[in-house]
């Protein structure tokens, strides 16, 4: 496996002075978010990419100088959101992706599932996570049966028409898919090229264990993001996980995100990765840093130093030993 990295943390800095610090660190893939949710994405420009050959050859070679592969595009935003204008625009930077990955010859793209208002004319997303009293069973209906499945069913033919037949979608809560479950019921519907981009850190605060979660998934795994999650039992303990309290209220909330290895130990994320070789995921873990107790640098750098010790990047070419 590759290890890698999601380049927004450092999007202060410009690619060709990004790319010789993280290959001095080891790190071998690059994850680009190209998305709408955080302005302007100073390592990849999909529109001048689009439009200027040069420019694209350019882009290609720097990479390549430095050992690197384009792990996936990153497009995550809410394509479903019930604001027509917003939907148009996150709509418009999927297929963009899907138009670069084409060009750079990449055949994933990341994205989030999205979340619809509650019925025609809302205007703001509704995440229903409980079904009663029963207007929110009707909201389930009417997300999943008239928006979500026919949208990404839809996306879903888009992507192969360029060559992306894997679009991972990260289970992320406050999105109609936010786990192992709502993730297999869209691939159900919308195809085999709906698949997952696992990030355990939104699994592990609903109670899901990484293991678990990849055995569920199975081959339906395309992408793998490393961050962990620090739970605080004695909130949890007084007011449960849901929680909606700002991420910087360490004190206070029931859990916050970490640098991976510092929310579990390591015997734990060891039987994640055995996992992911287990049902044959041998592509890159790319770390995404949201640390509120450690900054950028020396979080991934610590990320990259623990994936270092617990994986095992050369197998056995045969069962020597039986």
């Amino acid at each position: 496996m590759r290890i890698g990295l999601l380049s927004f943390l450092f999007s202060d800095r410009d690619l060709a002075g990004l790319l010789p610090y993280l290959k001095s660190r080891g790190v071998t893939a690059i994850e680009l978010y190209i998305g709408p949710l955080a302005g302007k994405n100073p390592h990849c420009d999909a529109e001048a990419l689009l439009s200027d050959k040069e420019a694209l050859r350019n882009y290609k070679k720097l990479l390549e100088d430095h050992g690197m592969i384009i792990s996936a595009l990153n497009a995550g935003g809410n394509p479903i959101h019930p604001d027509p204008d917003t939907a148009r625009v996150h709509h418009e930077s999927l297929l963009n992706a899907f138009k670069l990955a084409e060009t750079l010859e990449i055949d994933r793209v990341l994205a989030f599932s999205g979340c619809p208002g509650g019925a025609p004319g809302d205007k703001t997303p509704n995440w229903v996570c409980c079904p009663w009293p029963d207007e929110y069973s009707a909201i389930l209906r009417y997300q999943w049966d008239d928006v979500l499945s026919p949208y990404w069913s839809k996306i879903a033919e888009t992507a192969k028409s360029h060559g992306v037949d894997k679009i991972g979608l990260e289970m992320h809560p406050g999105f109609c898919v936010y786990n192992t479950e709502t993730l297999l019921k869209l691939r159900e519907r919308a195809g085999k090229v709906i698949g997952a981009n696992l990030d355990p850190s939104h699994l592990f605060w609903q109670g899901i264990k990484a293991d678990a979660a990849v055995e569920a998934l199975g081959d339906a795994i395309f992408h793998v993001h490393m961050k962990d999650l620090r739970l605080n039992k004695r909130v949890v303990e007084r007011t449960g996980v849901i929680d909606t309290k700002h991420y910087g209220d360490l004190k206070n909330r029931a859990w916050v995100f970490a640098t991976v290895g510092y929310g579990r130990d390591a015997i734990e994320w060891k039987r994640f990765i055995n996992a992911l070789y287990t049902v044959g995921y041998d592509y890159v873990l790319s770390i995404e840093h949201e640390d509120s107790y450690a900054n950028r640098e020396e979080g991934f750098e610590k990320a990259v130093a623990f994936l270092e010790s617990i994986v095992i990047k050369n197998p056995p070419d045969a069962m020597w030993w039986a």
